[in-house]
């Protein structure tokens, strides 16, 4: 029984260092371009040039 009460609080753990790294990336601007994924696949890939 007490290895469930270990669980638990490990689960919790790591939810919560979830959120905290999700509450980061969005104060950092990580979802702020909504546009460029959509219509990347519409631009063309510049070919290397030889030199």
């Amino acid at each position: 029984m007490s290895v469930i009460y270990i669980l638990i609080g490990f689960s919790l753990i790591v939810a919560l260092a979830f959120l905290i790294g999700f509450i980061w990336s969005i104060k950092n601007g990580q979802y702020e371009d909504d546009y460029t994924p959509s219509v990347r696949i519409l631009f063309e890939e510049q070919k290397p040039q030889s030199k």
